[in-house]
C-alpha cells in the first residue's frame, strides 16, 4: 500500500475532493515520515507541526463542506528559507545574520498561503545561498536521502533532500545559477527554473527566480498555477499570462532539439550521465523529434567573469559586515568572495560585460531550436561535506556549465530523472526552452519521463537504509 507521503498533490487534492482521504490524514502520515528522515537529512528548519496539524484540520473541515479556500487546500509545502514568510526570520543559510522575524510574507510565500498551502517548515540553505551543497554556518549539514554520505546539492539543499524524501508533495526553491535544477539533479526530483519574472519575487537580482520542487512534473505545474500570478513587489515581474498550466498535450513530432552534450567549459561529464542523455535523445526521437548536437554555450571567459562578478558582489556584502559577523560566515565563502579584493571596478566591469555575453549566446540558439536537452550536473554526486564538487573555493562554478546560462539568458529549465549510475544514483537530464515558453518546457518534460521511464521507486528510500 503506498503511504500517503508519496501520493503527488494533484492525486491528493482529487482524494479530498471524493473524501478518499483528507488533509489531517495526509499530514499525519508526512508528521511520521519527517520523524523517520530529518535526523538523517537534516532538510528543515523552523519546523512548526502544531500549526501544520491546526491548518490541516481547518482544511479538512472546509472540503467536508465542499468549500476548499482554495487550489492547493490542505497541501502540505516548505518553502525556502530565505524566501521571507510573515513571522519567521531569514538567516540566509549563515550564522552572520541577525535573525529577525520577516514582516509578510515574499510574493511566492504569499500566493501559496492565498491558495491554501499548509507551509509547515522552511528548508535549509547554505550561506547566502552561494555554493551548490547542503554546507551551511547556520543549518546542520543537509544530506542526500539516496545516501546520506552523498550531497544532496544546492543551493536549494533542504527542499530537494525534503522532496526526495516524501516531506510533504510541493517545495519552493530558489535559483541564480542552477539552485533548484542541480539538487533536483542529485536527488531525482523534478525541479523547475521558469523565465525571470515568471513567478514574482522579492528581492529581484540577476538570473533570481523561484520555482517548485516535486516529484511529479505534474505536481510542478500545479504550483506554477499559484506561483505565477503577478505581484506588484517585482518591477521584473511578467504580465499576467494565458498558460493553461493542466494542459501537457504536445505532439513531439517534428520538434527541433538541440542535444548538448558538452557544456563547453568547466568539468567533464561522467560516462554515467552521458549514457542517460543518449537515452533521452533516443526516446525524443523515437516520439517524432528531429534531434542534433550542438556545441555548448559557455566560454571560459564567460565562466570566470560569472565568479569575479558574483565574487565583487559578495565581497562587498562581506566588507561591510563587523568583524565579529564576518568570522561567522561559512570559511569556504570568505574565502572565494576575499578573491575579489584585488579586483579593479575596470575588472568588474568587464565581469559584467561577459554576463552579457552569456545572456547572447543562450538566446542564439532557439533562432533553430525549439528546445536543448543536456546534462544538469556533470557528476551524479559528491561528498556531503563539500562546498562543491572540487570543493575549491578558487574554482567555485565549475560544475554549473550547464545550468547558468538559462538564468542569465532567462529561458525556462527543468530538471527531470533520466536514468540512474551504475550504483542507482539518480541522475538529471535538463530541458530547456525559448523565453516565456514555460508550459512548453513543462509539457515536453512529461512527455520525455514518460518516454524513458526512469521515474525513481520512491518506496525503496527508507531512513534505515540511508
Amino acid at each position: 500500500m503506498t503511504d500517503l507521503s508519496d501520493i503527488p498533490a494533484s492525486d491528493l487534492l482529487a482524494m479530498f475532493r471524493s473524501r478518499e482521504t483528507s488533509p489531517t490524514e495526509v499530514w499525519a502520515d508526512v508528521e511520521r515520515r519527517i520523524a523517520a528522515w530529518e535526523p538523517s537529512i537534516a532538510a528543515l528548519w523552523a519546523y512548526d507541526p502544531e500549526s501544520a496539524r491546526a491548518d490541516a484540520a481547518a482544511a479538512t473541515e472546509r472540503w467536508a463542506k465542499g468549500a476548499p479556500k482554495g487550489p492547493l487546500d490542505g497541501v502540505a509545502v516548505t518553502i525556502k528559507e530565505l524566501i521571507a514568510t510573515k513571522g519567521a526570520p531569514a538567516p540566509n543559510g549563515t550564522a552572520a545574520t541577525t535573525l529577525v522575524p520577516a514582516p509578510e510574507d515574499a510574493p511566492p510565500a504569499a500566493r501559496l498561503r492565498e491558495d491554501g498551502a499548509i507551509i509547515f517548515a522552511k528548508t535549509t540553505c547554505p550561506d547566502y545561498g552561494m555554493l551548490s551543497s547542503g554546507l551551511s554556518s547556520f543549518h546542520k549539514l543537509s544530506r542526500n536521502p539516496w545516501d546520506i554520505r552523498l550531497n544532496p546539492g544546492g543551493s536549494s539543499a533542504g527542499a530537494a533532500a525534503a522532496a526526495a524524501a516524501g516531506l510533504g508533495p510541493l517545495h519552493l526553491g530558489t535559483d541564480i545559477g542552477g539552485s533548484i535544477r542541480i539538487p533536483a539533479g542529485l536527488t531525482g526530483t523534478v525541479g523547475f527554473k521558469p523565465s525571470y519574472g515568471r513567478v514574482p519575487i522579492d528581492p529581484t537580482y540577476i538570473g533570481r527566480v523561484a520555482g517548485p520542487m516535486t516529484r511529479t512534473v505534474a505536481d510542478a505545474a500545479l504550483m506554477m498555477a499559484t506561483l505565477s500570478r503577478p505581484d506588484v513587489r517585482d518591477p521584473t515581474g511578467l504580465p499576467p499570462s494565458a498558460i493553461d498550466w493542466s494542459d501537457f498535450t504536445l505532439d513531439p513530432k517534428g520538434l527541433r532539439i538541440g542535444v548538448m552534450a558538452e557544456a563547453g567549459c568547466g568539468l567533464p561529464v561522467d560516462p554515467d550521465v552521458s549514457a542517460a542523455l543518449a537515452d533521452c535523445t533516443r526516446a525524443l526521437e523515437e516520439a517524432g523529434a528531429v534531434v542534433e548536437p550542438i556545441p555548448g554555450t559557455l566560454t571560459r571567459a564567460m565562466l570566470d567573469g560569472f565568479d569575479h562578478f558574483f565574487r565583487a558582489r559578495f565581497w562587498a556584502t562581506m566588507s561591510a559586515l563587523p568583524d565579529d559577523k564576518g568570522a561567522m560566515v561559512l570559511p569556504y565563502i570568505r574565502e572565494w568572495a576575499a578573491g575579489a579584493a584585488v579586483l579593479s571596478g575596470t575588472d568588474v566591469a568587464e565581469a559584467f560585460d561577459q554576463i552579457q555575453a552569456i545572456k547572447a549566446a543562450a538566446a542564439a540558439p532557439f533562432v533553430r531550436f525549439d528546445a536543448i536537452l543536456s546534462p544538469v550536473n556533470p557528476q551524479a554526486s559528491w561528498p556531503a561535506e563539500w562546498a562543491s564538487p572540487i570543493d575549491d573555493p578558487a574554482r567555485p562554478f565549475e560544475h554549473i556549465a550547464f545550468t547558468l546560462p538559462w538564468n542569465v539568458g532567462e529561458q525556462p529549465a527543468i530538471s527531470i530523472n533520466g536514468g540512474f549510475t551504475g550504483s542507482g544514483l539518480p541522475i538529471g537530464v535538463q530541458i530547456v526552452g525559448p523565453r516565456y515558453a514555460d508550459g512548453f518546457v513543462l509539457k515536453l518534460a512529461a512527455l520525455l519521463t514518460h518516454a524513458v521511464d526512469a521515474q525513481p521507486r520512491w518506496a525503496s528510500l527508507h531512513p534505515s537504509a540511508a
